[in-house]
């Protein structure tokens, strides 16, 4: 609603995931004004429409804040990038050349020691996007890239460190970023993961960030919920 590509993408993903294992019947059960109505599948395909134009449109084949914008970062084009694979995982048509594009833009962000950039020049940025990156590479079955060896490396050697830029962002990303890639270090980071969130608890239940507790609670339940293999798209 706002013309955020990060919410598009985060859209995306969570509307796939409906999709997938939702009888979409039960969504008008009781519901008399047909004449609005859209389905799943058809927003679904909608959001791949203008994903896929808003790329064609960007000289880095890749994704920033706005739809319109000529400029990429690692961050929001991961966002977007989860959102268009899950989408496919669905059954939704996505072309193939716009991830085989999108994940270029990542391996070109990507350096031979496991660095990830952020925007321009790749190289130089946060743990945060270690993460990403490993997982886009993944769940994109670029698993033999180099690139991705290298920064599977940088996330699994960095189990002990605390990201205080975005943690919540961070272990969310971590957890997928893990499980996709080195199953025994996912184990150590989910165990350290629930101490730190039993922790950071409040009494309501809620989980406080700096954008507020709606967020702060749902990124944490999305770092635990490889516990329980809700999200189709996460399956190993």
């Amino acid at each position: 609603g706002h013309g955020s590509m990060y919410h598009h993408g985060f859209a995306m993903l969570g509307m796939s995931e409906v999709y997938g294992v939702l009888d979409e019947d039960s969504l008008w059960d009781g519901d008399t004004n047909t004449g609005v109505r859209r389905s799943i599948g058809e927003s679904l395909e909608l959001a791949v429409r203008a994903t896929v134009t808003s790329q064609k449109n960007n000289q880095w084949n890749a994704w920033r804040y706005s739809p319109e914008a000529n400029d990429a970062d690692t961050s929001v084009s991961g966002a977007v990038l989860m959102g268009l694979l899950a989408a496919r995982n669905a059954g939704v048509k996505v072309p193939d050349d716009g991830i085989d594009k999108a994940l270029e833009y990542f391996r070109s962000m990507t350096t031979n020691r496991g660095e990830v950039g952020y925007s321009g020049i790749g190289g130089g940025g946060s743990n945060n996007l270690k993460s990403i990156a490993a997982l886009v590479f993944a769940i994109g079955k670029r698993k033999n890239l180099a690139e991705y060896k290298a920064v599977l490396d940088r996330v699994t050697a960095n189990l002990e460190v605390d990201e205080y830029s975005y943690p919540e962002y961070y272990r969310y990303y971590t957890a997928q970023a893990l499980f996709q890639g080195d199953f025994e270090s996912w184990n150590k980071w989910n165990l350290k993961t629930a101490r730190q969130l039993k922790d950071l608890q409040s009494d309501d239940g809620s989980f406080q960030s700096q954008h507020g507790p709606a967020y702060g609670t749902s990124m944490s339940l999305l770092a635990m919920a490889l516990n329980y293999r809700f999200l189709p798209i996460y399956e190993r």
